[in-house]
Parts: C-alpha cells; structure tokens; sequence
C-alpha cells in the first residue's frame, strides 16, 4: 500500500518503430526515482510502476496501479530527455484514459515537460486532475499533506478543476541549489524491483557500449544537476524550472542550473558501483559546464577507485580543452555535443547569436586526441534552412566523422520558444502526440520558411542512412571498437523508418 504511486508509461513502440525492439535505451526512471525520494523523505509512503521497463497492456496496468491503493496517481512523463516528454504523452495518454475508466475514484497528476509546457491543455482532459508547472516537488508535498479537494488554489504550481473548469493555482515554486541535498535527497533506487534492475530490463543506448550488445546492462542514468543555462530557440528543457502561470510561457524564460553537492553525488555513484552498475549516463544537460561542481565529482571518482563507462552533453564551445585528461581519467568515454548545425548563420540563429563561435573542428580534434568519443548532433530544418544549408550540416557531419551522430528533424516542440513563435505566426504544428515524435511512422516536422515538411524528414532520414553506410565512417567503428561493431552497426543501417508523411 502507498499513498502516492509514481507511473512510467511506454511509449516506444510507437516512438521508435522497429529500432525499440533491440537498439534503443530503455532508462531507469529517473524523474520518478527522484520524486520517490523526496515525498518519502517527508514522510509518505511511494512506489513506482515503470512500464516502459516492464510492458503490459493497458488494461493490466491499471490494475497494478489500483492494486498499491495509492491516494493519488502521478504519471512522470520526462522520457529519456525532457525534450521526449510530448512523446511520452502517447503511452500516458492511453493508460490514463484505461485507469479512469477502470478506476473512477483514483486521482491522477501529470508531471513532466509536456505538461509544464501546455498545463491549461493538459489539465482538459478528462483522465487528468492535477498538472504541474514544474518538477512538482513543493506541489506534491502540499498535495499528499491534503484532501486533494479544498484550499487547491493555495497549492504552488498546478492546474486543477473547480466545477469542471480549469484553473491554475498560486505561483509555483522550485527547489534551489541551497536545498537540493535536503529536499530532493537523491534517488529511491530501492523502489525499483532488484531483479529488474540489475538484470536485462534496463539497457544502455547501443552506442555507448560501443555498438555491442554486451555492456548495455545492468545501466543507470542520473542528474547532478537540473536545467540549463542557455536558452536554444529549439530546446524546452528549462520549462522544469518554471514558476509562472502566464500561458506565453517558455523555456527560455526560465534558464538556469540547480545542483546537487558533490558529496552526495558521490554517494549515489558508490551505491551504483557496489550493485555492480558500470554504464551510466550522466544526464544532466550541461555537465561539462560548471568547474565548481564536475571537478569534485570526476576527482572524487578517481580517488575511490570507480571505474565507470559514462557519457555526458557538451557544447561545442563548453567544452575546455584542460579538462579532457580528467574526464577521461574519471570514466567519461563519450562526450554528446550538440552541434546541430552546418552554416554559422542558422546556428547563431538558434540561441539568438549567444552561440560563441567557436571552430568545431578544433573541438571535436580536442576531444577525440583526449581519446573519448564524440556523438554530434544534428539537426535538419530550422525556420532559416534551405536544402543548401541542411546539405552544409550534412558535410559537416561526414568530414567530422565521429563516433557516433544523432540526426534529427527540427520540431516545434511545447515549451520552446520555436513552439510559440510557430503559434504565433500561425505554422503549422503537429496534431497528435504521435506527431511531435522524431523517430515515430506519424512523425511531422517544422516546415522552413523555403522547405515544406516533407521534404525536411526525408533528407533527415536520407542523412542517416548516408551517415551510417559512410565507408569512413564504417571503417572507423571497425578500428576504433572491431569488426562486430561495424557489422552491427551495417544491421542496424538495414533498418528503415516507415513515414506516413512520404507516402509509406
């Protein structure tokens, strides 16, 4: 029994098409290992159903969820990004709408990006009672220590209904760095079932073990801090740090990074290493940013003896070329760099000329002599794209070569200050949940001011098949990981995404 249950939907199937089978991560619950912490720390009693983890159907699910007699549902809905959790909306959606049909009386919350992002929206539909502007934890707090009735609007940060219609309540409130350690105390890894987390049910991304299999488990991913400091036109990450009620909210609004002491970061990697976790994904959004705060925790890893195999995020003019012998030395194998795009101009245009130019060559050399992998991301069709300029990103990402790449289609996604500006000046956006998912058969991109949709998806996905059957490139895997990485990476190229855009 619990009074609060913390829920993971899965929405792979649909999100990832044939590439969820075997080659997409499926993460521990990060956001609901977190919030799991926090109410416990003050005195509930949660647990966590992750059914991206272990999938049933609908109709079981709910059952599950009935079965913990919780006195209220939280649905935590980040994905393995916060820029997923529009997409985690389509298994959310569908669960919700089962358990309220099977279970009328149980309350049920949505947190996570999508709904930070479009509260007034989400707090419509009929399956959802509560909506959360932020990370949730002042609201759930208030929330369990309630009727979950009366005094609703004295609650930090939610929408809620008062006679079937919606409403926001007092403005909301996040946890700062100063209470990080005490408020949010770290993660409730015990809440996960032990056989399903040091076993096979949680996998790294098939890259990060070096395009093989084996490695992939047993897999953690963590935060040592929340947010970003930067404010991407493209990115609605910072919508956890919201506050405001104001429906022309971004993310952009709400830059800034929280985070927790190296001290108890550190205890949270010791328990993973003791339960024999060595692949973790450090996911944070900016982890090589803030010396203050990576130096004590790579150092620290050193000193204890813990040899783990990590990937972080970067960006390409974060990134300090003194510190790569300690990230190495720490464990850090791969590092993520959001290089997104080829030409100068779009990419100053991305964060609105705060992009410091800088030469991307130079970088990624700088990384790759430190002997740590590079994955670039890219991304196709910016409002100031044409095919020219996609072709730039294109070439840039052949003659750069690296280990690994990330190509996708630009998406005005809820929360980004792209999401509004297309609102405003009245693009056209997806329809359906299913639609703002980059790998999804539904899938439907931004259109640029000179390129219709369509034809930003299929070079995106022509990108990619160029990328990965790219002899280089192949011959690269081959050296650098051996000739299983490169004939599973040729079986991963095989595999092809049907678009309902281009005709499939």
């Amino acid at each position: 029994m619990s009074n609060v249950c913390f829920v993971v939907p899965s929405s792979a199937a649909k999100a990832y098409q044939d590439l969820a089978k075997v080659h997409s991560a499926i993460e521990p619950p990060t956001w609901a290992l977190l919030l799991a912490q926090a109410v416990r720390a003050k005195g509930h009693e949660p647990c966590i159903l992750d059914f991206d983890a272990c999938p049933t159907t609908d109709e079981d699910a709910s059952e599950q969820i009935a079965s913990t007699k919780p006195k209220l549902v939280v649905f935590v809905l980040y994905g393995q990004n916060p820029n997923s959790g529009t997409t985690m909306m389509i298994g959310a959606s569908a669960l919700a709408k089962q358990l309220r049909l099977s279970h009328p009386n149980l309350k049920i919350g949505f947190i996570g990006s999508h709904a930070s992002a479009l509260p007034h929206e989400v707090i419509q539909y009929d399956y959802v009672d509560f909506a959360f502007i932020n990370e949730g934890v002042y609201a759930l707090f208030d929330l369990l220590d309630s009727d979950l009735k009366t005094d609703l609007d004295k609650i930090p940060g939610i929408w809620y209904k008062e006679h079937g219609l919606p409403r926001p309540s007092a403005p909301g409130r996040i946890v700062q760095t100063k209470d990080m350690d005490t408020t949010m105390p770290g993660y409730a890894w015990d809440l996960l079932p032990k056989e399903n987390y040091l076993l096979d049910k949680y996998r790294a991304h098939f890259w990060h073990s070096n395009f093989l299999h084996e490695g992939r488990t047993p897999f953690a991913a963590i935060y040592t801090s929340l947010g970003c400091s930067f404010g991407c036109n493209f990115c609605m990450i910072n919508i956890v740090n919201r506050t405001s009620h104001a429906l022309d909210t971004v993310s952009a609004d709400s830059r800034g990074m929280r985070f927790w002491s190296p001290e108890l970061m550190l205890k949270e990697f010791e328990y993973l290493y003791e339960n024999g976790i060595r692949t973790v994904r450090l996911t944070d959004e900016m982890f090589f940013l803030n010396k203050k705060y990576y130096v004590p925790i790579l150092e620290g890893l050193i000193a204890r003896g813990m040899k783990f195999n990590f990937w972080a995020y970067a960006r390409v003019d974060s990134v300090r070329k003194d510190q790569l012998e300690l990230f190495k030395k720490a464990g850090v194998n791969w590092l993520a760099l959001g290089i997104e795009a080829g030409n100068s101009q779009v990419r100053l245009e991305i964060d609105k000329g705060n992009f410091k130019q800088v030469d991307i060559r130079d970088v990624v050399k700088q990384i790759k002599d430190a002997d740590i992998n590079v994955l670039g991301n890219y991304i196709f069709g910016f409002p100031e794209d044409t095919m020219e300029t996609m072709q730039e990103t294109l070439d840039l990402a052949l003659e750069l070569n690296c280990e690994h790449a990330n190509f996708y289609a630009a998406m005005a996604l809820p929360g980004s200050p792209l999401y509004l500006e297309a609102k405003k000046n009245h693009w056209e956006l997806p329809k359906t949940f299913d639609e703002f998912a980059f790998l999804s058969y539904d899938c439907k991109p931004l259109r640029t001011k000179a390129l219709e949709a369509e034809q930003v998806l299929k070079f995106r996905d022509d990108a990619w098949q160029k990328y990965f059957t790219h002899k280089p490139f192949l011959e690269l895997v081959e050296n650098k990981f051996g000739i299983q990485s490169r004939q599973n990476v040729e079986e991963m190229s095989k595999i092809r995404l049907k678009r309902k855009l281009l005709g499939d």
